[in-house]
């Protein structure tokens, strides 16, 4: 393809968003300098020392190109050991827009990036700079994993040791793989992670073939459908008693037995660390109540939080040592490098390279799996078996590995258990969970549903590729208006993923109750949505297409959709029946913060 043309693809897909013409951007963008993947094949590259000086005459770096993929390894060929602080694959010198739109993802999975170029901002609540404290450069907004801009995405598509990071200027773009400070020894290679930059106009397109790639090099452990389920959480909190679980599994079982995890959340146990114990607010033994729930013909489900320990628990107070160190040798206290803790903290981090720690994980989860019969882990607080800022029992291991080593651990203790991970590192987690959690915490707030939504949405291309995504919970209950509960819903529905109801169900009124039936079960099936707006998605099913509007604005706006071809239109929430649409445009106002979902058969 020619650079002429490339660059008019470019500026096609940019010009709507900034309202510019092609070819006006194009021209623009010729004599700006645009971002291509030719752009990384011509690019600088360093190697940077632990001290921040940079080295090129004994540490030799090899980047190979196959088609859009890059692979890459350095080599030390001195005489000396070399700590090595980071490895700048490419660095890019760029005049892009300041309005040039921005994605990017976060390390963790509670932050993500978006915005544009000029004015990034943060669609995750609790983000890897400000709240989880990892180090960042002066001048630079730090994505990890993907970026995207109009037409071009770039990705690393491996996590097997190594941190992928992007530093985002206003005129330059990095691409690093941050390597620790590691020692590098005369004559020792490292295998750097995969890196691709894949061009286009149809950002679905580019995304899928990113999930493909990483698919192929972290094989998903994806099961036929996404769960159903229940979760305590978000209507008892870490209050949460052994007949609430019981009165609320008979609610299921009588209404809604489509329902099949029953999941206890965090507040059954003593202190964090402690999870073959049972807490003495909860009431009840926790085995007794995960026997009823099974002996109903439901599935047991129960919340852990393997990587992280209390103070006070036994598990720190007996094992000590099993635990990431500092400087000093003795167990590092999370709060002294990064977030602390929401609840009984500071926290201490598991090291996941300790063979006696992993031995424990193994043995939490094959007791739980064996002996108390779950078939469900929602895995939560993962961050911190990747924390930063720590000294780990292996010397040579990246914070990748501890935590994928871990996880290793837990997977081999809890078979074929369906593992969740929460609060996790994204990239770290290929091939090792079963379903991830795309969104911050649900809350029964207009703010929250609709930044939730934009953050689970924004994550559909890794839906039913590389896991089942979980939006969290559906919440049916609460202060929102009629259309929020339906922009609620729709998203969920939108999402492809799993479905989890987080309200008290025997208190849930008939009609909220008959709108939590229709979004089970899940298609499996994430909706596809033209540029950033996330306003209309299509979802396309065995015979029916189901059209996805959603109004995030406060005041009515009118959203369409090309059905091309002859369709019958009926809209799931309101049972309206809308006839035969001979096909073209389909037009349908959508009130403020209001969600629609339009079943069209051809």
């Amino acid at each position: 393809m020619s650079v002429t043309r490339r660059l008019f693809l470019h500026a096609a897909a940019l010009s709507p968003l900034i309202g510019i013409g092609p070819r006006l951007l194009a021209r623009r963008l010729l004599a700006a300098g645009l971002l291509t993947p030719e752009s990384f094949k011509r690019a600088h590259s360093r190697v940077v020392l632990a001290d921040d000086a940079a080295v090129s005459d004994t540490i030799r770096l090899v980047r190979t190109w196959d088609g859009d993929v890059c692979r890459s390894h350095i080599t030390n060929t001195g005489n000396k050991a070399a700590a090595i602080k980071e490895v700048v694959l490419f660095d890019v010198a760029h005049a892009l827009p300041p309005e040039t739109p921005l994605y990017g993802e976060g390390f963790q999975m509670l932050s993500q990036n978006g915005g544009t170029l000029g004015r990034p901002v943060n669609l995750g609540n609790y983000t890897d700079a400000a709240h989880y404290k990892i180090p960042e450069p002066d001048g630079a907004r730090v994505m990890y994993g993907l970026m995207a801009i109009p037409s071009l995405v770039v990705a690393f598509t491996s996590s097997r040791r190594f941190v992928g990071r992007f530093y985002v200027r206003p005129s330059s773009l990095q691409v690093v793989v941050d390597t620790e400070g590691l020692v590098l020894a005369p004559g020792e290679r490292w295998t750097l992670e995969e890196f691709a930059a894949a061009e286009g106009s149809d950002r679905g397109a580019l995304l899928t073939g990113v999930g493909r790639t990483l698919a192929a090099n972290h094989p998903p452990i994806l099961r036929a459908a996404p769960p159903t389920g229940w979760c305590s959480w978000y209507c008892f909190g870490p209050r949460v008693t052994a007949q609430q679980v019981l009165d609320n599994l008979d609610a299921i079982a009588r209404n809604i037995p489509g329902l099949k995890y029953i999941q206890i959340d965090d507040g059954y146990q003593p202190a964090m660390g402690d999870w073959l114990d049972t807490g003495p607010a909860f009431g009840g033994n926790v085995r007794g109540v995960l026997e009823s729930i099974r002996d109903r013909g439901f599935e047991p489900a129960i919340w852990v939080a393997p990587f992280i320990a209390e103070q006070q628990s036994k598990l720190f107070q007996q094992h000590p040592g099993w635990f990431v160190k500092d400087e000093a040798g003795t167990p590092l206290r999370a709060d002294r490098v990064t977030f602390g803790g929401w609840r009984r903290g500071p926290w201490y981090a598991l090291d996941g390279t300790h063979p006696e720690a992993q031995a424990h994980l193994e043995t939490v989860f094959r007791t739980i799996r064996r002996d108390w019969g779950c078939t469900y882990f929602k895995l939560d607080a993962n961050f911190w078996g990747a924390i930063h800022g720590g000294r780990f029992h292996d010397p040579h291991a990246t914070r990748v590995e501890a935590y994928r080593r871990g996880m290793e651990a837990i997977r081999r203790g809890a078979g074929e258990a369906f593992i969740l991970g929460c609060n996790h590192p994204i990239w770290p987690s290929f091939g090792l969970v079963h379903g991830s959690r795309s969104s911050n915490d649900i809350k029964r707030s207009w703010d929250r549903v609709a930044t939730t939504a934009r953050q689970n949405l924004s994550r559909n291309w890794q839906n039913g590729r590389l896991w089942w995504n979980d939006p969290d919970a559906v919440v049916l209950t609460g202060d929102l208006t009629e259309e929020e509960f339906r922009f609620h819903a729709t998203s969920i529905y939108a999402s492809g993923g799993m479905v989890l109801s987080g309200d008290d169900l025997t208190q849930i009124a008939a009609d909220r109750l008959r709108m939590l039936k229709k979004l089970e079960p899940p298609t499996g099936v994430a909706a596809t949505f033209t540029g950033d707006s996330l306003n209309v998605g299509v979802i396309e099913l065995p015979g029916r297409r189901v059209v996805s509007l959603l109004n995030w604005d406060d005041a009515p706006r009118t959203l369409s959709v090309d059905l091309r071809g002859a369709h019958h239109v009926r809209e799931l929430w309101t049972d309206e029946d809308r006839g035969r649409h001979p096909g073209g445009t389909l037009s349908t106002i959508v009130p403020a913060h209001g969600g629609r979902l339009l079943v069209c058969t051809p």
